[in-house]
């Protein structure tokens, strides 16, 4: 009885001589480009163009006067180039930039990396709660960010005064002092950015096999040499990845400036980027903002080039 149903169920065989036949590679070709056409025409038409065009215009003389007639232009060749490296204000906003990022990029290293593993292994209770705060920040807008910071920040009325006039000193005026201004800024950058890196490192740490720490215990090593000998270097591909995305981030630093402090006092706090939007559109130096932008470009590319090369052997 089993048989017959089994072989009542068998779909009978395909008549002979005739196939299924496969898409020719040509139509699977066009079926593939046909789906990317929508991302291929906005990457087109918001980056791709955009790039050209800045690179283009990094050659030329375009000010206002050429936005409705860019083909008047003038081609300078390399002047604003040149230009630049004669300009105080922006070696100043290049020198403004390598501080932030040389301070920046190892406070939200250790911070974020020192956080998560505190989370990952040191705090039982309440986790989620500590995740969701150290990360809110990121999340945060920079004008909601740059309100609590003035208020955190401001000399007569805020929260560090406050604390300062309990023991009878008087605050300084972080955002108003040459000498603050950048630090300022700089804590609270790490503030808004350590989350990210901490999510990193969190998500590196969970992928480390257990038996491997649990054989350093046994072995009699304590957290500081379980902590050097075995979690950094397992989590060395992560510290690239972390090292390198923050790096390219401070060295686009932009919001932090502009909210709070303008590029002052005395452009102690000009960043590139900001150098660059007020010769854009605050003198409409179109052509010499393209040029900032490009020479920005390299310096990034140039760094994160450094920093794979020196980190790469060490993530094998």
């Amino acid at each position: 009885m089993s048989t017959t149903t089994e072989k009542a169920a068998t779909p009978p065989p395909a008549p002979a001589g005739r196939r299924v036949r496969k898409p020719s590679m040509g139509v699977q070709n066009a079926a593939g480009w046909l789906f990317s056409t929508p991302f291929l025409v906005l990457f087109t038409v918001f980056m791709a163009f955009p790039i050209l065009a800045t690179l283009v215009m990094s050659f030329t003389d375009f000010g206002l006067r050429n936005v409705t007639r860019p083909w008047e232009a003038n081609f300078i060749g390399f002047e604003n180039y040149v230009k630049l490296f004669g300009d105080e204000k922006f070696l100043k906003s290049l020198f403004n930039t390598g501080y932030f990022v040389v301070v920046g990029v190892p406070l939200t290293i250790a911070i974020g990396l020192v956080t998560a593993v505190l989370l990952n292994n040191g705090i039982d209770r309440a986790r989620t709660f500590f995740r969701v705060g150290f990360y809110a920040p990121v999340v945060t807008t920079i004008v909601a960010v740059a309100v609590v910071w003035r208020f955190v920040l401001d000399p007569s009325d805020g929260l560090i005064a406050g604390l300062f006039s309990e023991v009878g000193w008087t605050a300084p005026d972080f955002l108003g002092s040459e000498k603050l201004a950048m630090p300022s800024l700089i804590v609270m950058a790490v503030w808004r950015n350590v989350g990210t890196v901490m999510v990193l490192f969190i998500a590196g740490l969970q992928a480390v096999p257990t038996e491997v720490r649990e054989a350093a215990k046994l072995d009699g090593a304590n957290v500081w040499q379980e902590f050097r000998g075995i979690t950094v270097p397992l989590l060395r591909p992560t510290i690239l990845y972390a090292t390198v995305i923050t790096t390219i981030g401070y060295l686009n630093v932009f919001e932090e400036p502009f909210v709070m402090t303008q590029g002052g006092p005395s452009d102690s706090t000009l960043t590139v980027s900001l150098n660059m939007y007020r010769e854009g559109f605050n003198f409409f130096h179109m052509g010499y903002a393209s040029a900032m932008a490009y020479v920005l470009f390299v310096v990034i590319m140039g760094i994160t080039v450094l920093q794979l090369r020196l980190l790469k052997d060490n993530t094998k």
